[in-house]
């Protein structure tokens, strides 16, 4: 189904891939520390709404998990911070933005990207790729899970500091979040190219907030920073032994959105990441991790919420406000990403085609999935009114991430080896630390299956069955289709001694087929039943490559097949998995290349074969898996609507495919 991302056909420049190679190219300009900054600005606006609104819950969280277990005490607050530290240096720092980040797909980053260079490793068994090609796919679907808790946890956790602000308005909690919730995704079909423009400076409030209000406990209480030494951490995990190991479930709240820093890569380039990072992310959040725990060894009691209570009374209002905005920003990094993600998956063919609309004429990245949108939505207010705290809610929250993160580790492990050529012994090392961290995590976080961290893990096993559903049906289908079809060339050597002759028919037909070596349903229908073909005959194929985007020098293939003589052109169109497919205009590019003299492209007209698929009792798929599979197909968008073709001169010819 895909081809090779290295080899098929080179993607075009990412808008972040421009940037970055801009910055690069005019440093000595007087307009290139103006486009650093832009493009940093526009990074923390995107990127980091995730892990940077985390402070909001997660130390609270910490502190609150069974039972309040980890008391406040010297040796209980310096190891937590401790661990929150180290476990923000080591994943995010040194994991994502030093080492995962090099493994680009063309410029593209995130799990997808991942398990394109995985298909494109040679290992020494098939199966062992397309294990790791279902354990890259089910990361994917982990994804689904954690985006619907992410805006609950996160909108839910700012709205709260009416507590702080005034206890009454305790009441109005829930109600406030479910409106915010609801007004954010009723505005996703109009775009967010207006709001996104508020993004990049909401954040650098916000995260200047968070620097000075941590900054202000630390001076105060400048012990706190002898927590980054690791012994503190060691020391808290032998001492407290199986609540340290709960509290962990709790800790890795902190680099929640780690794996986003990665997935944005292809928007803004590594280096206004790395540089949002480490100038500004990263010491705000370890400031206002650090006051936090100097606040509740100074006062027990601000464990209730660490965050708010580390302001002063004046500042918690118009904080509660800038957090809204913080955790709405968050939100729509999330839900766009999912619509990214469901994208990605159509075009790689673990999905069918679904209506993806634009919502925006200059940035290729805003789209909008109905059917996604409202399906998080549901699950998103279901969550709200379940678990009606952030507290609560992050019981549910971590299993996800975790995962995601134990398995992005294992993919960049088998490129680091299998692709890269890298030693065993480094492989190995780099195996046994970062796995060990990640498990660690993963398993502290197994306990909150049983309180809620069901429900992200069977939104992910939904969201597997459906991909891996699909993907397998759709390999079955289209190798019936393929024997269904028959050779062309055959094909062709039958029109040619026909008796009564095929009429060849004035103007020109595009034929739409996969497979360039087989003749094309609705041809074969159109001249068995009709008796008939166009003067000139262009078979189309779609070719969907494993790189995110594919230029329009790069677009168009065209060869005659040695069929010059019968009027039969083959097209190839190809096209990366965040391209937008568009067959006329891949024609009018054919045209320009020089398409067959003869071949009016013009004004054609199409033909398209609409299968029905027929269920039968051969192996390959289980029975309801088959059922799946059809009520899939049947909600599949209209392939005109697809590939974008004007339905005054489409027709659709009708064909039954066994599965």
């Amino acid at each position: 189904m895909t081809q090779s991302a290295r080899t098929a056909a080179p993607a075009a420049r990412t808008p972040g891939r421009r940037a970055e190679e801009a910055e690069s190219g005019d440093r000595g300009g007087a307009h290139a520390p103006v486009g650093r900054v832009a493009v940093t600005l526009a990074a923390l606006g995107v990127v980091f709404g995730d892990i940077g609104t985390s402070p909001l819950y997660a130390l609270q969280t910490v502190f609150s998990v069974d039972n309040h277990a980890i008391h406040a005490t010297q040796t209980g607050v310096y190891g937590v911070v401790s661990l929150v530290f180290w476990a923000i240096t080591i994943i995010v720092s040194v994991k994502y933005l030093t080492l995962i980040m090099r493994a680009d797909n063309h410029g593209e980053g995130g799990i997808m990207a991942l398990i394109a260079l995985v298909e494109n490793v040679r290992l020494r068994r098939r199966a062992a790729t397309a294990a790791l090609v279902a354990i890259g796919i089910f990361g994917a679907s982990l994804f689904y899970g954690d985006g619907m808790i992410t805006p609950a946890i996160s909108v839910l956790s700012a709205v709260e500091g009416l507590e702080v602000v005034n206890p009454a308005f305790e009441s109005l909690v829930v109600p406030v979040t479910v409106v915010i919730l609801t007004l954010l995704f009723a505005i996703q079909r109009f775009g967010t190219g207006l709001v996104g423009r508020l993004f990049g400076p909401v954040m650098a409030a916000w995260f200047t907030v968070l620097a000075l209000a941590g900054l202000r406990e630390v001076l105060a209480a400048p012990g706190i920073v002898r927590a980054v030494s690791p012994t503190y951490a060691v020391a808290f995990l032998v001492q407290h032994g199986s609540a340290a190991f709960i509290a962990l479930g709790a800790v890795v709240l902190t680099v929640t959105g780690a794996e986003a820093l990665y997935a944005d890569m292809g928007h803004f380039g590594r280096s206004p990441i790395r540089r949002a990072w480490f100038v500004i992310v990263f010491p705000a959040l370890i400031l206002n991790y650090a006051g936090q725990g100097a606040l509740i060894l100074r006062s027990p009691a601000a464990i209730a919420n660490p965050f708010f209570l580390l302001l002063p009374h004046w500042a918690r209002m118009p904080t509660v406000l800038l957090a809204t905005m913080a955790t709405v920003i968050a939100s729509q990094a999330v839900i766009s990403g999912a619509f990214s993600v469901t994208r990605q998956a159509v075009q790689l063919g673990f999905l069918p085609r679904i209506r993806i609309r634009q919502t925006s004429e200059r940035e290729a990245g805003q789209i909008y999935v109905r059917g996604i949108n409202w399906l998080i939505y549901v699950a998103v207010i279901a969550l709200v009114l379940g678990f009606r705290s952030s507290q609560h809610l992050a019981s549910a929250y971590g299993i996800a991430v975790t995962g995601t993160l134990a398995i992005d580790t294992l993919l960049f492990l088998v490129v680091l080896r299998a692709l890269w050529r890298k030693p065993v012994v480094l492989v190995a090392a780099a195996a046994a630390f970062f796995l060990t961290v990640d498990l660690a995590f993963f398993s502290a976080n197994l306990p909150k299956v049983l309180h809620g961290g069901w429900f992200p893990l069977l939104i992910a096993a939904g969201a597997f069955t459906i991909l891996s559903t699909w993907r397998r049906g759709r390999d079955i289908v289209t190798r019936h289709r393929t024997e269904q079809e028959g050779p062309l060339r055959e094909f062709v050597d039958e029109i040619r001694v026909m008796d009564p002759p095929v009429q060849r028919c004035p103007g020109t037909a595009v034929f739409l087929n996969a497979n360039p070596d087989t003749t094309p349903l609705a041809m074969r229908a159109n001249v068995e039943h009709n008796h008939t073909l166009h003067e000139a005959a262009v078979i189309m194929s779609v070719q969907m490559t494993n790189v995110p985007r594919v230029g329009d020098d790069e677009r168009i293939a065209i060869d005659d097949l040695g069929y010059r003589d019968d009027g039969i052109t083959h097209v190839t169109a190809r096209y990366g998995f965040k391209d937008d497919v568009d067959v006329p205009r891949a024609l009018r590019l054919a045209t320009e290349r020089g398409v067959e003299s003869g071949v009016d492209l013009s004004c054609p007209s199409y033909f398209l074969s609409q299968m029905t698929i027929v269920l039968t009792r051969n192996k390959g798929m289980r029975r309801w898996r088959k059922r799946l599979f059809v009520v899939m197909s049947r909600n599949a968008a209209s392939p005109s609507d697809w590939f974008r073709l004007p339905d005054d001169r489409t027709v659709t010819l009708g064909s039954r495919v066994e599965l």
